[in-house]
């Protein structure tokens, strides 16, 4: 099948090589010629372990292209994915910014020829399908076209297995000439008993926000949890384990840490909050969620101050991690963000590491944040470590060489990656989330 990728960013990237990699014909397009001129070459402009060499692969056996030109992929289509971003609304209030899936479905319009089913891939509110059908059919009122809605499930870090081994696959149709096509296009997916959920087009652009919401309730739910337990004197560890055995909780989500950030959890929060009050409704839960998760990351600041005396002033702040979870360069809404320039104003210094993460970092961070080449030089002279995100290069660091580095052998462990009595045994003053 003949398929256009409209936007190489995130989504588009992955969802375009992975059904190249079903052996469709694909082709993605991007407005940023600098980013096609790198795709061509070879250059993957994000982290996500294995895309080069998916990439790689279905560019040489010709089923993945990329061009800056609609017109070089959409006319022979038989699909267009929409892939573009919807960040958060400039104004500030939590509305998704839409103008860049409005904008691509303008300029689809006058390329489409013949039957053609039009996909939003991008997370979006309920009710952008219908509106993307009426700007194309303004656009080009002889079009032969359906809008289908096709939410993706993409975990940072596992997008690939995600995509080819996916729990489900939600396609949102009012039509059954569209939802053959999409089948088709999952048919690989089918083959392999993957649950095809098909509803209508509402629905399934409300199951995505539906699904990032409870996530995010699940991870706030377990900070404040881990909160109490460091009240009571409890260790969330076991309560996580006691607790996530039950198969109607499950154990997944179940990991304090520092506050949920990256491209979704954040955006898609508000966004749902601010669709269902333009309905009158609400979501308190998830307006609860959002609160908790902001109060987590002033908790760490705190948690951090106190594990150093009181005053984080004239102290030196190695930090292990920047980006909101392993296996990503991604640093949008990472915890990081809101937690180290917070020490900074109060007169620290930041050494920071991370393994994909910094070239990123440093547009979001401020310039006194200093980047070591490795976990223990961010440690050297350092007054206490903080353990930021649990990449597995910190899953098992030398002790003593890290005792060594350190001028005070403190170690705050944001992800609770260590058990607090081996770091006792080997000479550190140990500080995790919700354990004692």
């Amino acid at each position: 099948m003949k398929i256009a990728m409209i936007g190489t960013g995130y989504v588009g990237l992955v969802t375009g090589t992975c059904l190249a990699e079903f052996g469709h014909d694909v082709v993605c397009v991007d407005k940023i010629e600098e980013k096609i001129v790198r795709l061509r070459q070879g250059q993957i402009p994000i982290y996500e372990p294995g895309l080069d060499v998916m990439v790689a692969k279905n560019v040489a056996e010709g089923r993945l292209r990329f061009t800056t030109k609609l017109d070089d992929a959409v006319p022979e289509a038989e699909a267009v994915f929409i892939a573009v971003g919807t960040p958060s609304s400039r104004r500030g209030d939590g509305y998704a910014d839409l103008s860049y899936i409005y904008a691509a479905a303008k300029e689809i319009a006058p390329c489409l020829r013949g039957y053609t089913v039009i996909i939003d891939k991008s997370t979006v509110p309920v009710g952008t399908a219908r509106q993307v059908a009426r700007i194309v059919r303004e656009a080009n009122p002889q079009a032969d076209f359906d809008v289908a809605s096709n939410p993706e499930f993409l975990r940072e870090g596992a997008a690939i297995a995600d995509f080819m081994r996916p729990d489900r696959v939600v396609i949102g149709v009012d039509s059954e000439r569209s939802e053959l096509l999409l089948r088709e296009i999952y048919k690989p997916l089918y083959l392999r008993e993957t649950p095809i959920v098909s509803t209508s087009i509402e629905t399934a652009e409300l199951i995505k926000y539906a699904a990032n919401a409870f996530l995010a309730v699940k991870i706030s739910f377990i900070n404040e949890i881990a909160s109490v337990c460091e009240a009571v004197g409890a260790d969330v560890a076991a309560l996580a384990k006691g607790i996530g055995m039950d198969g109607r909780i499950g154990s997944k989500f179940l990991h304090p840490g520092p506050g949920y950030g990256g491209s979704c959890f954040p955006k898609d929060t508000l966004a749902l909050m601010r669709l269902v009050q333009e309905y009158g409704e609400s979501l308190r839960i998830v307006e609860a969620a959002v609160e908790v998760n902001a109060a987590q990351k002033a908790r760490m600041v705190k948690k951090i101050r106190d594990a150093m005396g009181g005053s984080e002033a004239g102290k030196v702040i190695a930090v292990l991690g920047l980006t909101f979870k392993p296996e990503t360069d991604d640093m949008r809404d990472a915890p990081a963000i809101s937690i180290l320039p917070a020490l900074l104003e109060k007169g620290a210094t930041i050494r920071a590491h991370d393994p994909k993460g910094m070239e990123e970092a440093r547009k979001y961070l401020p310039e006194g944040v200093d980047y070591a080449e490795n976990a223990y030089a961010a440690c050297e002279g350092a007054d206490a470590a903080v353990l930021m995100t649990e990449w597995n290069q910190y899953r098992a660091l030398d002790l003593e060489r890290l005792k060594k580095a350190l001028r005070q052998p403190v170690f705050i462990d944001l992800r609770n990656v260590y058990e607090p009595a081996a770091m006792k045994a080997a000479g550190f003053r140990y500080v995790g989330v919700g354990r004692k």
